[in-house]
């Protein structure tokens, strides 16, 4: 049995995230979890269906017209976009964004 088939991807997801230093886990608002290094959101998950990611805007324009995300249906005119995560090209797309807006949050 796989690594991805042991773990959900919302557990796959927060063990990641949770091994960057002073990266925190907390109850995101509208449900889930969302995951903040100081005062900076890097994205949330819903359940282990989807994860929710602020972008620069450009980025999120490139993902959304390559198909790699979708558009964030409550916040549509801005960077927000979507990703489904239920198979490990989804999880590793989450984790790869996060991760971008994690360097971003961390370099001076």
């Amino acid at each position: 049995m796989s690594m991805s088939q042991r773990n959900p991807p919302s557990k796959r997801i927060a063990d990641e995230l949770l091994s960057w230093p002073g990266v925190e886990a907390l109850p995101h608002r509208f449900g889930g979890t969302e995951f903040r290094v100081g005062r900076r959101q890097l994205g949330h998950i819903h359940g282990d269906h989807t994860a929710d990611l602020p972008l620069p805007r450009a980025l999120r324009d490139e993902l959304v017209a390559a198909g790699r995300a979708r558009v964030h249906r409550w916040r549509p005119d801005s960077g927000w976009v979507t990703v489904g995560i239920q198979d490990d090209d989804g999880v590793h797309e989450a984790i790869g964004l996060m991760r971008r807006a994690y360097e971003r949050a961390v370099t001076p």
